[in-house]
């Protein structure tokens, strides 16, 4: 990963790190917000109908994250799609190829007249699908684990706590959704006909199948390192935020 983020640098230049970072805020101002808040509207109207009762098993807590995730990712999936053409273009520019996006929008309009509304949700199905393994980690496993401290040791509702419990969940995220984000980001960087459709695979699942005859299981997980370390450092940082926002409006706590 460092080799990769150097050779960057040298090539494009220290900037294109963050090639796509307007796409990626504009993709997590829905994708965060409604993950969040799906998974606490089933977790305190549905499943629990309202009661403060303490405990929430994990299979209730599996079925939040997992839906929460999926849920907020397929509203997302054309923000998602547009970030990743953008962060493609660095490549395309230094192979000699024309760019084919410029800029957030131009990206969205291009999108649109070669697949029109479809088009905006290419490659929604790994999206949705890695999302909801991400999610069955990430706010599962924190929601689980800071109960968990709060209930069997003597440690206040701090940051103490928030910062172990989302070490957990960004460690278990990372596990989950490697193998669904090595295939979504084959999916969605395939050539295409002229009718829009895949050249090298026809479905997540043919996907998987073509990976794993071709090179084993172990493909799925590869990119594990960088993936969690992107994780680990974002659910860190979000969980903080959020555990301090929630606090200073007097809500009441995750």
């Amino acid at each position: 990963m460092l080799g990769t983020a150097l050779g960057i640098t040298k090539e494009e230049g220290l900037h294109k790190l963050w090639q796509g970072v307007h796409a990626a805020f504009a993709r997590h101002l829905i994708y965060s917000g409604t993950r969040i808040m799906t998974y606490k509207g089933l977790k305190e109207n549905v499943f629990t109908n309202g009661s403060k009762d303490e405990y929430f098993p994990l299979w209730k807590s599996a079925i939040c994250g997992v839906t929460a995730g999926a849920l907020a990712q397929y509203i997302a999936s054309p923000t998602d799609l547009v970030k990743v053409q953008l962060q493609m273009e660095g490549r395309r520019r230094l192979m000699g190829l024309p760019p084919r996006v410029n800029g957030i929008s131009d990206a969205f309009k291009k999108v649109w007249a070669s697949g029109g509304v479809k088009g905006l949700w290419k490659g929604s199905v790994p999206n949705v699908q890695r999302a909801a393994l991400v999610n069955l980690g990430d706010l599962t496993t924190y929601d689980l684990m800071k109960r968990f401290i709060l209930r069997h040791t003597s440690l206040p509702d701090n940051h103490g706590v928030h910062v172990l419990a989302s070490c957990g969940a960004g460690f278990v995220a990372a596990s989950m959704g490697t193998p669904a984000d090595v295939i979504k980001t084959r999916v969605m960087n395939q050539p295409l006909d002229d009718r829009g459709r895949g050249l090298l695979y026809t479905s997540s699942v043919d996907c998987l199948k073509k990976t794993i005859q071709a090179e084993g299981l172990g493909a799925l997980y590869k990119g594990f390192i960088p993936i969690w370390m992107r994780m680990a450092p974002w659910s860190l940082s979000f969980w903080l935020t959020y555990e301090e926002v929630v606090k200073l409006m007097g809500a009441e706590a995750w």
